[in-house]
Protein backbone atom coordinates (compact mmCIF):
# COMPACT_ATOMS: atom_id res chain seq x y z
CA UNK A 1 0.00 0.00 0.00
CA UNK A 2 1.17 3.41 -1.24
CA UNK A 3 2.27 5.23 2.65
CA UNK A 4 0.73 8.36 1.34
CA UNK A 5 -2.64 6.89 1.16
CA UNK A 6 -4.64 7.14 4.76
CA UNK A 7 -5.13 4.01 6.23
CA UNK A 8 -9.58 4.72 6.26
CA UNK A 9 -11.38 2.41 8.33
CA UNK A 10 -15.24 2.55 8.29
CA UNK A 11 -17.07 1.63 12.10
CA UNK A 12 -20.30 0.96 11.02
CA UNK A 13 -23.85 0.74 12.97
CA UNK A 14 -27.52 1.66 14.23
CA UNK A 15 -25.76 3.27 17.64
CA UNK A 16 -29.29 3.09 19.19
CA UNK A 17 -27.76 4.74 21.42
CA UNK A 18 -24.37 4.88 21.03
CA UNK A 19 -22.23 2.78 24.29
CA UNK A 20 -19.26 2.91 26.01
CA UNK A 21 -18.30 -0.15 24.03
CA UNK A 22 -18.58 1.41 20.43
CA UNK A 23 -17.08 4.02 22.09
CA UNK A 24 -14.19 1.28 23.07
CA UNK A 25 -13.97 0.19 19.59
CA UNK A 26 -13.98 3.06 18.14
CA UNK A 27 -11.17 3.93 20.14
CA UNK A 28 -9.02 1.06 19.47
CA UNK A 29 -9.63 1.49 15.27
CA UNK A 30 -8.36 5.27 15.73
CA UNK A 31 -5.15 3.99 17.08
CA UNK A 32 -5.13 1.25 14.18
CA UNK A 33 -5.76 3.52 11.44
CA UNK A 34 -5.25 6.91 10.33
CA UNK A 35 -9.14 7.53 10.02
CA UNK A 36 -12.18 6.14 11.61
CA UNK A 37 -15.48 7.05 9.87
CA UNK A 38 -18.00 6.17 12.25
CA UNK A 39 -21.11 5.39 9.75
CA UNK A 40 -24.84 5.12 11.12
CA UNK A 41 -27.33 3.82 9.22
CA UNK A 42 -30.17 5.38 8.57
CA UNK A 43 -31.88 2.02 9.19
CA UNK A 44 -35.04 1.64 7.50
CA UNK A 45 -35.72 -1.76 8.41
CA UNK A 46 -35.28 -1.22 12.15
CA UNK A 47 -37.84 0.26 14.51
CA UNK A 48 -34.96 2.83 16.29
CA UNK A 49 -35.83 4.43 19.83
CA UNK A 50 -33.64 7.32 18.15
CA UNK A 51 -34.01 9.22 15.10
CA UNK A 52 -31.44 9.41 12.55
CA UNK A 53 -30.16 13.15 13.37
CA UNK A 54 -29.78 11.84 17.41
CA UNK A 55 -27.73 9.08 16.61
CA UNK A 56 -25.77 11.01 14.63
CA UNK A 57 -25.39 14.08 17.24
CA UNK A 58 -24.96 11.08 19.88
CA UNK A 59 -22.11 9.68 17.90
CA UNK A 60 -20.60 12.94 16.86
CA UNK A 61 -20.21 13.81 20.65
CA UNK A 62 -18.45 10.61 21.55
CA UNK A 63 -16.39 10.68 18.57
CA UNK A 64 -15.00 14.13 19.74
CA UNK A 65 -13.74 12.57 22.93
CA UNK A 66 -11.93 9.88 20.73
CA UNK A 67 -7.95 10.62 19.70
CA UNK A 68 -7.06 10.60 15.70
CA UNK A 69 -9.46 11.84 12.67
CA UNK A 70 -12.49 10.46 13.71
CA UNK A 71 -15.66 11.39 11.08
CA UNK A 72 -19.65 10.74 11.59
CA UNK A 73 -21.22 10.45 8.66
CA UNK A 74 -24.86 9.23 7.82
CA UNK A 75 -24.91 6.26 5.34
CA UNK A 76 -27.85 4.16 3.28
CA UNK A 77 -27.45 0.65 1.40
CA UNK A 78 -24.77 -1.41 1.28
CA UNK A 79 -22.01 -0.90 3.36
CA UNK A 80 -19.28 -1.50 0.67
CA UNK A 81 -20.78 0.88 -1.43
CA UNK A 82 -20.33 3.12 1.29
CA UNK A 83 -16.61 2.09 1.85
CA UNK A 84 -15.64 2.63 -2.10
CA UNK A 85 -17.23 6.13 -2.07
CA UNK A 86 -15.07 6.98 1.13
CA UNK A 87 -11.72 4.98 -0.17
CA UNK A 88 -11.85 2.81 2.92
CA UNK A 89 -9.27 -0.08 3.23
CA UNK A 90 -11.01 -1.46 6.30
CA UNK A 91 -14.22 -2.21 8.36
CA UNK A 92 -14.34 -2.48 11.66
CA UNK A 93 -16.40 -4.51 13.56
CA UNK A 94 -16.89 -4.65 16.98
CA UNK A 95 -17.41 -8.47 18.89
CA UNK A 96 -18.65 -9.20 21.85
CA UNK A 97 -18.90 -12.98 22.01
CA UNK A 98 -18.97 -15.87 19.77
CA UNK A 99 -22.98 -15.20 18.60
CA UNK A 100 -21.27 -12.18 17.67
CA UNK A 101 -18.60 -13.55 15.91
CA UNK A 102 -20.53 -16.04 14.18
CA UNK A 103 -22.82 -13.60 13.00
CA UNK A 104 -20.02 -10.95 11.56
CA UNK A 105 -18.20 -13.65 9.87
CA UNK A 106 -20.64 -14.43 7.55
CA UNK A 107 -20.92 -11.21 7.38
CA UNK A 108 -16.95 -10.12 6.43
CA UNK A 109 -17.32 -12.89 3.87
CA UNK A 110 -19.99 -11.60 2.40
CA UNK A 111 -18.65 -8.40 1.89
CA UNK A 112 -15.53 -9.89 0.67
CA UNK A 113 -17.38 -10.89 -2.07
CA UNK A 114 -18.67 -7.74 -2.91
CA UNK A 115 -15.51 -5.60 -2.36
CA UNK A 116 -12.31 -7.75 -2.08
CA UNK A 117 -10.18 -5.02 -1.57
CA UNK A 118 -11.82 -3.99 2.12
CA UNK A 119 -10.57 -5.98 5.37
CA UNK A 120 -13.00 -6.84 7.55
CA UNK A 121 -11.03 -5.88 11.47
CA UNK A 122 -12.80 -7.37 14.49
CA UNK A 123 -11.99 -6.03 18.07
CA UNK A 124 -13.35 -6.73 21.20
CA UNK A 125 -14.31 -3.93 23.39
CA UNK A 126 -12.35 -4.02 27.04
CA UNK A 127 -13.78 -7.10 29.19
CA UNK A 128 -16.22 -4.67 31.25
CA UNK A 129 -17.73 -3.66 28.13
CA UNK A 130 -18.79 -6.54 26.89
CA UNK A 131 -21.93 -7.43 27.79
CA UNK A 132 -23.10 -3.94 26.92
CA UNK A 133 -25.27 -4.17 24.05
CA UNK A 134 -27.97 -1.26 22.75
CA UNK A 135 -31.11 -3.02 22.76
CA UNK A 136 -29.91 -4.03 26.55
CA UNK A 137 -29.42 -0.64 27.58
CA UNK A 138 -32.63 0.76 25.45
CA UNK A 139 -34.48 -1.83 27.84
CA UNK A 140 -33.01 -0.82 31.31
CA UNK A 141 -32.99 2.41 30.74
CA UNK A 142 -37.19 2.18 29.23
CA UNK A 143 -37.60 0.02 32.95
CA UNK A 144 -36.38 2.82 34.85
CA UNK A 145 -32.51 1.26 35.55
CA UNK A 146 -29.52 2.96 35.58
CA UNK A 147 -27.44 3.01 32.32
CA UNK A 148 -24.68 5.36 33.40
CA UNK A 149 -22.21 2.85 33.54
CA UNK A 150 -23.14 1.64 29.64
CA UNK A 151 -23.13 4.92 28.18
CA UNK A 152 -21.53 8.46 28.33
CA UNK A 153 -23.15 11.43 30.19
CA UNK A 154 -25.09 13.10 26.71
CA UNK A 155 -26.43 9.55 26.15
CA UNK A 156 -27.63 8.89 29.30
CA UNK A 157 -29.56 12.30 29.37
CA UNK A 158 -31.27 11.58 26.06
CA UNK A 159 -32.49 8.29 27.15
CA UNK A 160 -34.34 10.13 29.73
CA UNK A 161 -36.26 12.09 27.61
CA UNK A 162 -39.30 9.99 25.75
CA UNK A 163 -38.99 8.82 22.46
CA UNK A 164 -40.58 11.47 19.78
CA UNK A 165 -43.09 9.36 17.89
CA UNK A 166 -43.27 9.67 14.29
Amino acid sequence: MDTATPRIAVYSGTFDPVTRGHEDVARRAAQLFDEVIIAVAMAHHKKTRFGLKDRLAMASEAAAQLPGQVRVLPFDGLIMDFCREQRACAVVRGIRNLTDFDYEAQMAAMNRKLLPSVETVFLLPDAPLQCISSTLVREISYLGGDVSQMVSPHVAARLLTPPVQA
